[in-house]
Protein backbone atom coordinates (compact mmCIF):
# COMPACT_ATOMS: atom_id res chain seq x y z
CA UNK A 1 0.00 0.00 0.00
CA UNK A 2 1.27 3.48 -0.88
CA UNK A 3 1.66 5.49 2.32
CA UNK A 4 -0.72 8.33 1.39
CA UNK A 5 -3.52 5.82 0.89
CA UNK A 6 -3.63 5.21 4.64
CA UNK A 7 -6.19 8.03 4.70
CA UNK A 8 -8.77 8.11 1.94
CA UNK A 9 -9.24 11.17 -0.27
CA UNK A 10 -12.66 12.06 1.13
CA UNK A 11 -11.36 12.11 4.70
CA UNK A 12 -8.34 14.20 3.75
CA UNK A 13 -10.54 16.76 2.04
CA UNK A 14 -12.75 16.96 5.09
CA UNK A 15 -9.74 17.25 7.42
CA UNK A 16 -8.34 20.17 5.43
CA UNK A 17 -11.70 21.90 5.42
CA UNK A 18 -11.70 21.60 9.22
CA UNK A 19 -8.07 22.74 9.47
CA UNK A 20 -8.82 25.81 7.39
CA UNK A 21 -11.56 26.65 9.87
CA UNK A 22 -9.17 26.09 12.79
CA UNK A 23 -6.62 28.48 11.30
CA UNK A 24 -9.23 31.17 10.62
CA UNK A 25 -10.63 30.88 14.15
CA UNK A 26 -7.10 30.90 15.63
CA UNK A 27 -6.33 34.14 13.81
CA UNK A 28 -9.64 35.72 14.83
CA UNK A 29 -9.13 34.83 18.50
CA UNK A 30 -5.51 36.04 18.65
CA UNK A 31 -4.91 38.58 15.90
CA UNK A 32 -8.53 39.60 16.36
CA UNK A 33 -7.93 41.34 19.68
CA UNK A 34 -4.95 43.15 18.11
CA UNK A 35 -7.31 44.55 15.48
CA UNK A 36 -9.90 45.32 18.14
CA UNK A 37 -7.43 47.25 20.29
CA UNK A 38 -6.41 49.31 17.27
CA UNK A 39 -10.06 50.08 16.51
CA UNK A 40 -10.70 51.13 20.11
CA UNK A 41 -7.53 53.20 20.49
CA UNK A 42 -9.09 56.66 19.86
CA UNK A 43 -11.95 55.89 22.24
CA UNK A 44 -10.37 54.19 25.27
CA UNK A 45 -7.22 56.33 25.60
CA UNK A 46 -7.18 60.12 25.97
CA UNK A 47 -3.63 60.91 27.03
CA UNK A 48 -0.34 59.86 25.49
CA UNK A 49 0.42 57.56 28.40
CA UNK A 50 -3.01 55.91 28.18
CA UNK A 51 -2.53 55.37 24.47
CA UNK A 52 0.85 53.76 25.13
CA UNK A 53 -0.75 51.50 27.72
CA UNK A 54 -3.36 50.35 25.20
CA UNK A 55 -0.78 49.82 22.46
CA UNK A 56 1.55 47.86 24.71
CA UNK A 57 -1.15 45.40 25.77
CA UNK A 58 -0.67 43.90 22.29
CA UNK A 59 2.84 45.16 21.63
CA UNK A 60 4.61 42.00 22.75
CA UNK A 61 2.41 39.47 20.95
CA UNK A 62 0.91 41.02 17.81
CA UNK A 63 3.73 39.81 15.52
CA UNK A 64 3.33 36.21 16.66
CA UNK A 65 -0.43 36.40 16.14
CA UNK A 66 0.13 37.07 12.43
CA UNK A 67 1.38 33.48 12.11
CA UNK A 68 -2.22 32.26 11.94
CA UNK A 69 -3.06 34.60 9.08
CA UNK A 70 0.01 33.46 7.16
CA UNK A 71 -0.79 29.81 7.83
CA UNK A 72 -4.38 30.36 6.68
CA UNK A 73 -3.22 31.92 3.42
CA UNK A 74 -0.69 29.13 2.95
CA UNK A 75 -3.31 26.46 3.58
CA UNK A 76 -5.62 28.00 0.98
CA UNK A 77 -2.77 28.16 -1.54
CA UNK A 78 -1.62 24.57 -1.04
CA UNK A 79 -4.82 22.70 -0.15
CA UNK A 80 -7.40 24.63 -2.19
CA UNK A 81 -5.63 26.11 -5.27
CA UNK A 82 -8.82 27.14 -7.16
CA UNK A 83 -10.07 28.94 -4.04
CA UNK A 84 -6.76 30.79 -3.77
CA UNK A 85 -6.80 31.70 -7.47
CA UNK A 86 -10.37 33.02 -7.50
CA UNK A 87 -10.40 34.82 -4.15
CA UNK A 88 -6.98 36.47 -4.35
CA UNK A 89 -7.60 37.68 -7.91
CA UNK A 90 -11.27 38.58 -7.61
CA UNK A 91 -10.84 40.31 -4.26
CA UNK A 92 -7.56 41.91 -5.31
CA UNK A 93 -8.36 45.51 -4.34
CA UNK A 94 -9.98 44.41 -1.09
CA UNK A 95 -6.91 42.30 -0.29
CA UNK A 96 -4.68 45.26 -1.12
CA UNK A 97 -6.65 47.47 1.27
CA UNK A 98 -6.27 44.86 4.03
CA UNK A 99 -2.54 44.47 3.40
CA UNK A 100 -2.03 48.24 3.33
CA UNK A 101 -3.83 48.57 6.66
CA UNK A 102 -1.88 45.67 8.18
CA UNK A 103 1.40 47.24 7.01
CA UNK A 104 0.46 50.44 8.83
CA UNK A 105 0.38 48.57 12.14
CA UNK A 106 4.04 47.52 12.45
CA UNK A 107 5.17 50.90 11.14
CA UNK A 108 2.91 52.62 13.65
CA UNK A 109 4.16 50.47 16.53
CA UNK A 110 7.80 51.05 15.67
CA UNK A 111 7.73 54.78 14.84
CA UNK A 112 5.01 56.20 17.08
CA UNK A 113 7.20 56.96 20.09
CA UNK A 114 10.35 57.88 18.19
CA UNK A 115 9.54 61.58 18.55
CA UNK A 116 7.98 63.64 21.34
CA UNK A 117 5.85 65.64 18.90
CA UNK A 118 2.15 65.42 19.75
CA UNK A 119 1.12 65.70 16.08
CA UNK A 120 3.60 62.97 15.10
CA UNK A 121 2.21 60.59 17.70
CA UNK A 122 -1.39 61.47 16.91
CA UNK A 123 -0.82 60.70 13.24
CA UNK A 124 0.56 57.26 14.02
CA UNK A 125 -2.27 56.63 16.48
CA UNK A 126 -4.75 57.19 13.65
CA UNK A 127 -2.67 54.89 11.47
CA UNK A 128 -3.04 52.19 14.13
CA UNK A 129 -6.78 52.83 14.19
CA UNK A 130 -6.97 52.37 10.41
CA UNK A 131 -4.82 49.24 10.77
CA UNK A 132 -7.44 47.76 13.08
CA UNK A 133 -10.68 49.14 11.65
CA UNK A 134 -10.16 48.44 7.93
CA UNK A 135 -9.22 44.71 8.15
CA UNK A 136 -11.96 44.09 10.73
CA UNK A 137 -14.56 45.55 8.38
CA UNK A 138 -13.29 44.09 5.09
CA UNK A 139 -12.89 40.56 6.44
CA UNK A 140 -16.60 40.59 7.21
CA UNK A 141 -17.48 42.19 3.87
CA UNK A 142 -15.60 39.36 2.14
CA UNK A 143 -17.57 36.73 4.08
CA UNK A 144 -20.83 38.48 3.20
CA UNK A 145 -19.96 38.32 -0.49
CA UNK A 146 -18.98 34.67 -0.24
CA UNK A 147 -22.36 33.84 1.28
CA UNK A 148 -24.12 35.59 -1.62
CA UNK A 149 -21.87 34.08 -4.27
CA UNK A 150 -18.95 35.62 -6.13
CA UNK A 151 -19.19 36.58 -9.84
CA UNK A 152 -16.69 34.17 -11.36
CA UNK A 153 -16.84 31.26 -13.77
CA UNK A 154 -14.62 28.59 -15.22
CA UNK A 155 -14.24 28.08 -18.97
CA UNK A 156 -14.17 24.53 -20.30
CA UNK A 157 -10.35 24.62 -20.19
CA UNK A 158 -10.55 25.68 -16.49
CA UNK A 159 -9.48 29.27 -17.09
CA UNK A 160 -10.95 31.59 -14.47
CA UNK A 161 -13.01 34.66 -15.37
CA UNK A 162 -13.98 37.16 -12.67
CA UNK A 163 -16.59 39.74 -13.66
CA UNK A 164 -17.09 41.72 -10.48
CA UNK A 165 -15.76 45.06 -9.22
CA UNK A 166 -14.52 46.41 -5.92
CA UNK A 167 -17.54 48.65 -5.32
CA UNK A 168 -19.94 45.79 -6.10
CA UNK A 169 -18.50 44.07 -3.03
CA UNK A 170 -19.90 46.89 -0.88
CA UNK A 171 -23.51 45.70 -1.12
CA UNK A 172 -25.95 45.94 1.82
CA UNK A 173 -25.68 42.36 3.07
CA UNK A 174 -21.89 42.34 2.78
CA UNK A 175 -21.72 45.60 4.74
CA UNK A 176 -23.98 44.07 7.40
CA UNK A 177 -21.50 41.17 7.70
CA UNK A 178 -18.68 43.72 7.78
CA UNK A 179 -20.31 45.51 10.70
CA UNK A 180 -20.77 42.17 12.48
CA UNK A 181 -17.08 41.39 12.01
CA UNK A 182 -16.13 44.86 13.23
CA UNK A 183 -18.36 44.56 16.32
CA UNK A 184 -17.09 41.05 17.06
CA UNK A 185 -13.40 42.02 16.93
CA UNK A 186 -14.06 45.27 18.80
CA UNK A 187 -15.72 43.24 21.56
CA UNK A 188 -12.70 40.94 21.58
CA UNK A 189 -10.26 43.84 21.70
CA UNK A 190 -12.19 45.33 24.61
CA UNK A 191 -12.08 41.99 26.43
CA UNK A 192 -8.31 41.95 25.99
CA UNK A 193 -7.93 45.52 27.25
CA UNK A 194 -10.08 44.75 30.28
CA UNK A 195 -7.78 41.83 31.07
CA UNK A 196 -4.42 43.47 30.31
CA UNK A 197 -4.88 47.08 31.43
CA UNK A 198 -6.26 48.92 34.43
CA UNK A 199 -7.63 52.30 35.41
CA UNK A 200 -9.38 54.56 32.89
CA UNK A 201 -8.31 52.50 29.86
CA UNK A 202 -9.89 49.34 31.25
CA UNK A 203 -13.05 51.18 32.33
CA UNK A 204 -13.61 52.74 28.93
CA UNK A 205 -12.85 49.42 27.25
CA UNK A 206 -15.48 47.78 29.45
CA UNK A 207 -18.05 50.37 28.41
CA UNK A 208 -17.35 50.20 24.67
CA UNK A 209 -16.94 46.42 24.80
CA UNK A 210 -20.39 46.07 26.35
CA UNK A 211 -21.89 48.07 23.49
CA UNK A 212 -19.97 45.97 20.96
CA UNK A 213 -21.20 42.71 22.54
CA UNK A 214 -24.83 43.84 22.25
CA UNK A 215 -24.15 44.89 18.64
CA UNK A 216 -22.78 41.41 17.92
CA UNK A 217 -25.99 39.79 19.13
CA UNK A 218 -28.18 42.15 17.08
CA UNK A 219 -26.11 41.98 13.88
CA UNK A 220 -25.69 38.20 14.09
CA UNK A 221 -29.45 37.83 14.40
CA UNK A 222 -30.05 40.18 11.46
CA UNK A 223 -27.50 38.30 9.37
CA UNK A 224 -29.26 35.01 10.02
CA UNK A 225 -32.67 36.53 9.33
CA UNK A 226 -31.58 37.83 5.94
CA UNK A 227 -30.03 34.44 5.10
CA UNK A 228 -33.44 32.93 5.76
CA UNK A 229 -35.69 35.36 3.93
CA UNK A 230 -33.56 37.48 1.62
CA UNK A 231 -30.23 35.96 0.60
CA UNK A 232 -30.19 33.02 -1.77
CA UNK A 233 -28.11 29.97 -0.92
CA UNK A 234 -26.71 27.22 -3.09
CA UNK A 235 -27.56 23.55 -3.33
CA UNK A 236 -25.92 20.75 -5.35
CA UNK A 237 -28.56 19.20 -7.62
CA UNK A 238 -26.52 16.39 -9.19
CA UNK A 239 -24.37 13.55 -7.97
CA UNK A 240 -20.94 14.54 -6.74
CA UNK A 241 -18.25 12.14 -5.64
CA UNK A 242 -16.28 13.01 -2.46
CA UNK A 243 -13.27 11.26 -4.04
CA UNK A 244 -13.78 12.63 -7.54
CA UNK A 245 -11.46 14.87 -9.56
CA UNK A 246 -11.00 18.54 -8.68
CA UNK A 247 -13.17 19.83 -11.49
CA UNK A 248 -16.12 21.97 -10.35
CA UNK A 249 -17.77 21.81 -13.79
CA UNK A 250 -18.77 18.17 -13.30
CA UNK A 251 -21.78 19.06 -11.14
CA UNK A 252 -24.90 21.19 -11.30
CA UNK A 253 -25.93 23.71 -8.66
CA UNK A 254 -29.17 25.58 -7.98
CA UNK A 255 -29.61 28.96 -6.29
CA UNK A 256 -32.49 28.82 -3.79
CA UNK A 257 -33.78 31.12 -1.08
CA UNK A 258 -32.95 29.78 2.37
CA UNK A 259 -30.67 27.02 1.05
CA UNK A 260 -27.93 27.92 3.52
CA UNK A 261 -30.20 26.77 6.36
CA UNK A 262 -30.90 23.27 5.02
CA UNK A 263 -27.84 21.78 6.72
CA UNK A 264 -29.41 22.53 10.09
CA UNK A 265 -32.54 20.59 9.17
CA UNK A 266 -30.47 17.62 7.99
CA UNK A 267 -27.97 17.71 10.89
CA UNK A 268 -29.60 19.15 14.00
CA UNK A 269 -26.33 19.12 15.98
CA UNK A 270 -25.05 21.98 13.80
CA UNK A 271 -27.36 24.39 15.65
CA UNK A 272 -24.70 24.36 18.38
CA UNK A 273 -22.59 26.80 16.32
CA UNK A 274 -25.04 29.74 16.12
CA UNK A 275 -26.11 29.08 19.72
CA UNK A 276 -22.49 29.46 20.81
CA UNK A 277 -22.28 32.69 18.83
CA UNK A 278 -25.27 34.21 20.64
CA UNK A 279 -24.52 32.74 24.08
CA UNK A 280 -20.83 33.65 23.92
CA UNK A 281 -21.57 37.30 23.11
CA UNK A 282 -24.29 37.49 25.78
CA UNK A 283 -22.03 35.96 28.43
CA UNK A 284 -19.15 38.23 27.37
CA UNK A 285 -21.46 41.20 27.99
CA UNK A 286 -22.48 39.87 31.41
CA UNK A 287 -18.89 39.04 32.40
CA UNK A 288 -17.72 42.47 31.24
CA UNK A 289 -20.30 44.22 33.38
CA UNK A 290 -19.50 41.89 36.33
CA UNK A 291 -15.76 42.68 35.95
CA UNK A 292 -14.82 39.05 35.41
CA UNK A 293 -11.76 39.70 33.29
CA UNK A 294 -10.65 36.19 32.31
CA UNK A 295 -14.21 35.00 31.72
CA UNK A 296 -14.88 38.00 29.49
CA UNK A 297 -12.04 37.02 27.17
CA UNK A 298 -13.04 33.35 27.26
CA UNK A 299 -16.67 34.05 26.35
CA UNK A 300 -15.58 36.44 23.62
CA UNK A 301 -13.56 33.59 22.11
CA UNK A 302 -16.61 31.33 22.34
CA UNK A 303 -18.65 33.90 20.42
CA UNK A 304 -16.00 34.12 17.69
CA UNK A 305 -15.82 30.33 17.45
CA UNK A 306 -19.60 30.09 17.14
CA UNK A 307 -19.97 32.83 14.53
CA UNK A 308 -17.18 31.61 12.24
CA UNK A 309 -18.31 27.99 12.62
CA UNK A 310 -21.84 29.03 11.70
CA UNK A 311 -20.63 30.35 8.35
CA UNK A 312 -18.63 27.21 7.58
CA UNK A 313 -21.37 24.77 8.58
CA UNK A 314 -24.09 26.72 6.78
CA UNK A 315 -22.15 26.63 3.51
CA UNK A 316 -20.81 23.07 3.66
CA UNK A 317 -19.78 21.54 1.30
CA UNK A 318 -19.41 24.86 -0.56
CA UNK A 319 -16.30 26.95 0.06
CA UNK A 320 -16.81 29.59 -2.65
CA UNK A 321 -20.12 29.64 -4.57
CA UNK A 322 -20.39 31.38 -7.94
CA UNK A 323 -23.25 33.79 -8.58
CA UNK A 324 -22.30 34.07 -12.25
CA UNK A 325 -22.29 30.34 -13.05
CA UNK A 326 -23.49 28.26 -10.08
CA UNK A 327 -21.96 25.02 -11.43
CA UNK A 328 -18.53 26.71 -11.21
CA UNK A 329 -18.98 26.93 -7.44
CA UNK A 330 -16.09 25.47 -5.48
CA UNK A 331 -16.83 22.76 -2.93
CA UNK A 332 -14.86 20.63 -0.53
CA UNK A 333 -15.22 17.70 -2.94
CA UNK A 334 -14.02 19.32 -6.18
CA UNK A 335 -11.58 22.14 -5.39
CA UNK A 336 -8.72 20.52 -3.49
CA UNK A 337 -5.15 19.55 -4.27
CA UNK A 338 -4.27 15.94 -5.03
CA UNK A 339 -4.59 13.06 -2.58
CA UNK A 340 -0.83 12.87 -2.07
CA UNK A 341 -0.43 16.64 -1.62
CA UNK A 342 -3.08 16.76 1.09
CA UNK A 343 -1.50 13.78 2.86
CA UNK A 344 2.02 15.25 2.85
CA UNK A 345 0.68 18.56 4.10
CA UNK A 346 -1.22 16.79 6.86
CA UNK A 347 1.94 14.99 8.03
CA UNK A 348 3.79 18.31 8.19
CA UNK A 349 0.86 19.95 9.99
CA UNK A 350 0.62 17.17 12.58
CA UNK A 351 4.28 17.75 13.40
CA UNK A 352 4.46 21.53 13.44
CA UNK A 353 1.00 22.77 14.46
CA UNK A 354 1.28 21.41 18.05
CA UNK A 355 4.69 23.10 18.30
CA UNK A 356 3.15 26.42 17.27
CA UNK A 357 0.31 25.97 19.76
CA UNK A 358 2.76 25.09 22.55
CA UNK A 359 5.10 27.97 21.78
CA UNK A 360 2.20 30.43 21.59
CA UNK A 361 0.86 29.23 24.95
CA UNK A 362 4.33 29.56 26.51
CA UNK A 363 4.74 33.11 25.19
CA UNK A 364 1.40 34.19 26.64
CA UNK A 365 2.27 32.58 29.97
CA UNK A 366 5.60 34.42 30.14
CA UNK A 367 3.98 37.73 29.21
CA UNK A 368 0.99 37.30 31.51
CA UNK A 369 0.07 40.28 33.65
CA UNK A 370 -1.24 43.80 33.27
CA UNK A 371 0.36 46.71 31.47
CA UNK A 372 0.27 49.82 33.65
CA UNK A 373 1.56 53.37 33.47
CA UNK A 374 4.57 52.56 35.64
CA UNK A 375 5.82 49.91 33.22
CA UNK A 376 5.36 52.34 30.34
CA UNK A 377 7.21 55.28 31.91
CA UNK A 378 10.08 53.16 33.26
CA UNK A 379 13.26 54.31 31.50
CA UNK A 380 14.56 50.76 31.33
CA UNK A 381 11.42 49.35 29.66
CA UNK A 382 11.27 48.43 25.99
CA UNK A 383 7.67 49.61 25.64
CA UNK A 384 6.46 51.22 22.44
Amino acid sequence: MILHQLIDYETLRLIWWLLLGVLLIAFATTGGFDLGVGTLLPFVARTDTERRVAINTVGATWEGNQVWLILGGGAIFAAWPPLYAVSFSGFYLAMFAILFALILRPVGFKYRSKRESASWRSGWDWALFVGGFVPSLIFGVAVGNVLQGVPFRFADDMRIFYEGSFFALLNPYALLCGLLSLAMLTMHGAAWLVLKSSGPVAERARRYGSIAALAVILLFALGGLFLWIGVGGYRITSDISPIGPSNPLLKTVALEKGAWLTNYAAHSWMIIAPVLGFVGAALAFIAMRARREVMTLLFSKVAIFGIISTVGLSMFPFILPSSLDPRSSLTVWDASSSHMTLFIMLVVTVIFLPIIFAYTAWVYKVLWGKVDEKSITDENSHAY
